[in-house]
């Protein structure tokens, strides 16, 4: 309280947080998460996946699909502060693009079948797509 009596005053500008901090926040914009969220619809109508989540963290604003809602996210795709984009699961980094469409088609990809390696083959290991 003030001498007077009164309750001190605050000004707007003082109250509100400063410009930089939302300046600096990273975001889907309307198409990016539009795209995205066709290829979550896509995958939910084959039954892979069930349930996602959007959200920040410093430097990248994350998409996470769930194929279990209590679980932990299936993937995460991320778009990065330096524009870049980058799937993860877990822990684990699986892809990282200059480009969200890049990075989609990364799910786009078809299966292929992998055979197993026998011990004492000297036939190269197929690389994994994904």
């Amino acid at each position: 309280m003030g001498s007077s009596g009164e309750d001190p005053v605050i000004t707007l500008a003082r109250a509100q947080k400063p410009a930089t901090a939302d300046a600096a926040s990273i975001h889907f914009t309307r198409d990016e998460l539009n795209r995205v969220l066709a290829l979550y619809f896509a995958r939910v109508a084959t039954g892979e996946w069930r349930d996602y989540a959007v959200g920040q963290q410093p430097g990248r604003a994350i998409f996470a699909v769930y194929r279990h809602t209590l679980e932990h996210p299936l993937f995460t795709i991320a778009k990065l502060e330096n524009g870049r984009w980058e799937i993860a699961n877990g822990a684990r980094r699986v892809l990282t693009a200059n480009s969200l469409a890049d990075t989609l088609a990364v799910f786009s990809r078809g299966p292929r079948l992998v055979e197993p390696r026998h011990r004492g083959e000297n036939a190269p290991v197929p690389s994994s797509n994904f």
